[in-house]
């Protein structure tokens, strides 16, 4: 049943049907008992992020399941599951974080590539078990000219940031955590040696317009 499900609902866990967004109350409603319920509701919130207009259509029509959904995750995660970094970005996705959603690793070998907000080059940031660090890619020579990434401190977090590191650190990843504050810290261009915060310009590049709309609605610590 949960496969032809799958099949009719969330193809391959991330397309979805003109019914999909219907079908989240009933998802959500099954997902207290059912675990590929939970699995399928959280896909097709995350799935509905990738496009503005679906994304504001599922907030706006199931606020409720909306917010059934993430108190499901949020218990699912204070179990801390084997996929726990499953359930962290579907919260992400649920706060309307989808950039960090689709984007976060759990800092095994994360990287991610921004623009030098002040020479535009395009810079490498690896965080994990390659390494903290900025560098251009040369795809001969690897990452080079490396420079060490600057972690922002606890007392440094803020917002959405907080919000992540305090998650992680409630549910004892610790890993996460930690990754959590490279992410938000700075980091040194290889070119021009300026400094930056690295996820403002991640963000900037890869917020969803539809995000300013929904940020205006809630606040997160």
């Amino acid at each position: 049943m949960w496969l032809e499900l799958w099949t009719m609902l969330c193809i391959e866990g991330e397309t979805l049907v003109p019914g999909s967004l219907a079908a989240l109350p009933r998802l959500v409603a099954l997902a207290r008992s059912e675990t590929q319920a939970l699995e399928m509701a959280g896909a097709i919130v995350r799935s509905a992020m990738t496009d503005d207009h679906q994304g504001e259509r599922m907030f706006v029509e199931n606020p409720d399941a909306i917010a059934e959904l993430r108190e499901l995750v949020d218990q699912r995660l204070q179990t801390r599951p084997a996929d726990y970094i499953w359930g962290f970005r579907t919260l992400l996705a649920i706060e309307g974080q989808f950039h960090w959603s689709a984007a976060l690793g759990d800092f095994s070998d994360d990287f991610y590539e921004v623009a030098c907000p002040h020479c535009s080059l395009n810079v490498t940031i690896a965080i994990g078990g390659y390494g903290y660090y900025s560098a251009c890619r040369d795809w001969d020579a690897g990452d080079v000219d490396r420079r060490d990434l600057r972690p922002a401190s606890v007392a440094e977090l803020h917002g959405m940031g907080r919000w992540m590191y305090d998650l992680a650190v409630r549910d004892g990843q610790d890993r996460l955590a930690e990754g959590i504050t490279y992410l938000m810290g700075r980091a040194e261009c290889p070119r021009c040696a300026s400094v930056f915060r690295m996820a403002d310009e991640y963000a900037a590049v890869n917020l969803p317009p539809m995000l300013s709309v929904r940020l205006a609605r809630s606040k997160i610590g």
